[in-house]
């Protein structure tokens, strides 16, 4: 075996020995380890890139062990990641369990590249903003997917997926290619074991209640596993109940002459009380949205050459009224989604290094009742009695992008080029990256990415009371530079990143005074500064992790003095902490704390301009497991702070659950 693929650049885990399971290829899907003892029967390894290696499914009896060189093995045949430099890990499976995490909502919040703003609790529903880019310039990427919304950036995140089917989350800054104009937020699913099945049940205050089944069986080269859970409560306050279900399979197959499948399919529906979310002087507004997606992946390499393809719907359904189960009102924002996305990839690899070219296609259509262009003939809304769709748009987008990697000993390289295609125009997009390791654990990484991101239809097309839409805007555009160095050593690791972004023709709502309406506005531009940092220690000791984060951003602006809807509205500071211990055996106590510090001011209750308080939340979790069996119970905002993400919507001063998880 070549020693050379030991000096990967990518930090990985160590494996003592193959696991000797029937789905151990699909369990590393996406993770890149060290294997430094190998059973002497074995399959072959499929050589792909020098970057990585595709492991077939495999099956022996052999309890000889021989020490071996170091070989990197992955389940993924190519470079799935679109990004210049390492993606910045956010949340791993095995260190959720302890935390006081009941969505992916509070994962992201602990990141200091995320400034997540709730509007309700639970998932309900919140923007996701990477290092001072608003909701609608974050990509969200399902297992290598891009279901992105093309109408807004607050329905992007509403995938059918619970947090006990997420195996990582991590963050792409700096992504080159539609719509990831400051990043993506990458969510990948895996089974716990090849066979298993869990249950969990919780609940709490305010009539919370929460029930989550889930699953996985493997035999042979297929694997298919599943969850379904309900989720509901009646409320912090008024009209912020809800009733959110999600249901997800993933199934994968290695065939050893067509290659490797990996589809996806899931639905979600959420009905939710509304208070104050888009203007304080409803609080009686109300939503409904449903969501169908559904993907295919294919990987196949022949002899030098790589081939990845993959096939993506996604339907999303919006049903908004401003006066909750009112009919003399005037039904308001309803929507109707489609995105298709198609994309083929392949890779060359030789004596240079390996060359990919890859292309993308995307169509994106909206029918609603203000989004887009008069319709010659209204279409019925289903389910709503007098409501119709008046409105309709489409658009065609496509990229193509040639890309080369190149390791050199202990520096790698990487560049791409190519353009994005749309209706009005082409822009160019590339990327730079270089990184070295000089010794062990260390890794040094710079990059420069320029990135684009189409307006939305709201952005568009958006006209109501209060509010002025754009239909003339242009796309945006950045280029992002990147400097970032992580290291790791048995149980401690740390990582520190210095990011500057420079964004053109950035789009944003904006009042002029607090008479005027919301315009949306092309500023020329918004340069943004920030360094973060984090560290800790992990162990399976008493001490179960001890963990530091910190982030600080600046963003400066070209245009007068205006009130922001959302690009101002950054995160300024941020720093989180994590304590966990384990004593008794068999109990965890796990804390995580958190201090915001938020730019930008907003309207309140009085009319006037108000800059947003700092405030700081503790949460906490409690658990005991042991066997099949473990039982928790889970404290949020346990100093009852009271705070915002969105100026004047409330957020629950303490909740209090408890649960427990049975796993077979």
């Amino acid at each position: 075996m070549n020693k050379h693929f030991a000096k990967e650049h990518t930090p990985c885990q160590r494996w003592k020995r193959w696991s000797r399971k029937k789905a151990g290829i699909f369990l590393s899907l996406h993770k890149q380890v060290i294997i430094g003892v190998l059973s002497c029967s074995m399959s072959i390894l499929l050589l792909a890139t020098p970057e990585e290696t595709f492991a077939q499914s495999f099956k022996t009896d052999t309890v000889k062990e021989l020490d071996l060189d170091e070989v990197r093995v992955t389940g993924n045949l190519l470079p799935s990641t679109r990004t210049a430099v390492l993606p910045i890990p956010v949340l791993d499976r095995s260190e959720a369990v302890a935390k006081p995490l009941q969505s992916v909502e509070a994962a992201l919040r602990l990141s200091p590249s995320v400034d997540l703003r709730e509007r309700g609790s639970k998932g309900v529903q919140a923007d996701i903003s990477i290092r001072g880019g608003s909701f609608d310039q974050t990509a969200v990427l399902l297992n290598d997917v891009d279901f992105t919304d093309a109408r807004t950036g607050h329905q992007s995140h509403s995938l059918p997926v619970d947090l006990d089917v997420i195996s990582t989350i991590t963050i792409e800054d700096g992504t080159a290619g539609l719509g990831a104009f400051a990043g993506a937020v990458h969510l990948r699913t895996d089974p716990l074991r090849p066979t298993y099945l869990r249950a969990e049940l919780s609940g709490g205050e305010y009539g919370y209640g929460y029930g989550n089944l889930s699953g996985a069986v493997t035999h042979k080269r297929f694997t298919l596993f599943g969850a379904g859970s309900y989720r509901s409560s009646d409320g912090y306050t008024q009209n912020t109940d809800f009733r959110n279900y999600n249901a997800f399979l993933r199934a994968g197959y290695d065939s050893p002459r067509a290659g490797y499948f990996d589809g996806q399919v899931g639905w979600q529906a959420r009905n939710f009380g509304a208070n104050g979310f888009y203007s304080l002087q409803y609080p009686d507004q109300y939503e409904e949205t449903r969501t169908f997606l559904t993907s295919l992946r294919w990987q196949k390499r022949v002899r030098r050459l790589s081939f990845e393809s993959s096939l993506a719907y996604r339907k999303n359904l919006d049903c908004f009224e401003m006066v909750r189960d009112d009919a003399s009102q005037i039904p308001f924002n309803y929507h109707n989604t489609d995105h298709v996305g198609v994309s083929l990839r392949g890779d060359y690899r030789w004596i240079g290094g390996t060359t990919s070219l890859n292309g993308e296609y995307r169509f994106d259509h909206i029918y609603s009742s203000v989004l887009g262009d008069p319709l010659s003939s209204p279409r019925k809304v289903k389910g709503k009695e007098e409501a119709f769709y008046t409105h309709g748009k489409s658009r065609h987008t496509g990229e193509l992008r040639l890309r080369h990697i190149k390791q050199i000993g202990r520096f790698d390289f990487e560049g791409s080029a190519g353009g994005d295609f749309y209706a009005t125009g082409t822009i160019p997009v590339w990327s730079l990256s270089a990184g070295y390791r000089p010794l062990e654990g260390l890794h040094i990484g710079l990059a420069a990415v320029q990135s684009m991101r189409l307006p939305t239809f709201t952005d568009l097309y958006y006209t109501a009371t209060g509010y002025i839409s754009n239909p003339n805007l242009k796309p945006e555009r950045a280029v992002t530079y990147r400097l970032r160095g992580s290291y790791q050593k048995e149980g401690w690791q740390t990582a520190a990143e210095l990011y500057y972004r420079q964004g053109r023709n950035i789009i944003d709502w904006v009042q002029r005074s607090a008479e005027s309406e919301w315009e949306s506005l092309q500023m020329t531009r918004l340069n943004t500064l920030g360094v973060e940092w984090s560290g800790g220690y992990r162990s399976d000791g008493f001490l179960q992790q001890a963990t530091l984060a910190y982030g600080y951003m600046w963003s400066d602006k070209e245009n007068g003095d205006y009130l922001s809807k959302y690009a101002l509205d950054y995160m300024r500071h941020k720093a989180t902490a994590t304590l966990g211990v384990r004593f008794l055996r068999y109990v965890t106590v796990t804390l995580t704390a958190g201090l915001y510090d938020r730019n930008g001011r907003y309207i309140d209750a009085s009319g006037e301009p108000t800059a947003y308080r700092t405030y700081a939340l503790l949460d906490g979790r409690v658990a005991w497991e042991r066997n099949h069996l473990r039982l928790y119970v889970d404290g949020n905002n346990i100093t009852a702070t009271r705070y915002c993400d969105f100026g004047g919507l409330k957020m629950p001063e303490g909740w209090f659950t408890g649960g427990l998880v049975v796993t077979y």
